[in-house]
């Protein structure tokens, strides 16, 4: 797919959803680390809301908490019921006060916005999924896509790098992947414990097990720029072909039209063109030093 038809989906951006903050209900909250700086929210819309289309893998949504501000969270599952899955780590005003809601509260949601991960792309290729920190969390949809429709995939490759084992999230579901032996999931940290017995290193040094056919690989990364970039460039190493490397940039998001120019980096806006993009869109952002 050439980068320039990577598009949001049509129906992303209904106006009901697109302009005004709907009423959505907290119906669980799950802490994915420890200190709780990480965590899930489970949303359910209120009676009467129209929830619009269901984010495709690698949207975002707006949470607005009336009277605190508005920030964009990826989704990280859709529920059988309809439910949509927010994973948080509280590092501002808002994500902070995020913290102090329960189930019950009432927040505001508008969206999905953005585009989506190439997952039909990726059906008879080998998947490299390419995640650092919380940047797992917008790659879970995809896995969760990839393993309901196992035999879509040739090999299936995670590989995730996290600041310890403590700052791991979904550490239930890592040990459920971590267990099938249609999947190979691969860990490291950057600092271990006495108890860790993985990977203590950077995430480029997964990449370079190799494991997957160079010649028919789709990937996928999502994590600190820097990481995303040495990972690209990895990937590249391998063999896998810059077109076939996606990157989901995080930016402050305020409007998610592309109106505000928060998000801009050169000539794209990352709410309206991306998060996701074909790895050559970003490459020479991600040469300039500090950006």
């Amino acid at each position: 797919m050439a980068p320039e038809t990577l598009q949001p989906r049509a129906d992303s951006a209904l106006p009901e959803q697109a302009m005004a903050p709907q009423p959505w209900r907290i119906h669980s909250v799950r802490p994915d680390v420890a200190s709780n700086e990480v965590f899930s929210w489970t949303l359910y819309p209120e009676p009467g809301v129209d929830p619009g289309p269901p984010p495709a893998p690698g949207q975002f949504n707006m949470l607005y908490l009336f009277g605190v501000g508005e920030v964009p969270i990826s989704v990280s599952a859709i529920t059988a019921d309809g439910g949509i899955v927010h994973t948080t780590r509280a590092v501002g005003s808002v994500t902070r006060t995020m913290q102090d809601l329960g189930p019950g509260a009432v927040v505001g949601l508008r969206g999905p916005f953005g585009t989506a991960w190439p997952v039909e792309q990726a059906h008879g290729r080998d998947l490299v999924l390419v995640a650092g920190g919380i940047g797992l969390a917008p790659l879970r949809p995809v896995i969760h896509a990839a393993l309901e429709r196992r035999d879509d995939f040739g090999h299936v490759v995670i590989c995730y790098g996290a600041r310890s084992p403590g700052d791991m999230i979904f550490r239930d579901e890592l040990e459920a992947w971590g267990a099938r032996d249609d999947l190979d999931l691969r860990i490291t940290v950057d600092r271990g414990t006495a108890a860790w017995r993985g990977d203590v290193g950077v995430v480029t040094q997964l990449i370079d097990r190799g494991g997957f056919d160079r010649r028919n690989t789709l990937a996928m990364v999502c994590g600190p720029e820097v990481m995303m970039r040495f990972a690209a460039s990895s990937l590249e190493r391998r063999g896998v072909k810059p077109e076939d490397i996606f990157v989901s940039m995080e930016r402050n998001m305020r409007c998610a039209l592309g109106f505000c120019g928060h998000c801009q980096i050169g000539a794209q806006f990352v709410c309206r063109d991306g998060p996701v993009f074909p790895y050559p869109v970003m490459e020479p952002a991600f040469r300039i030093r500090e950006l």
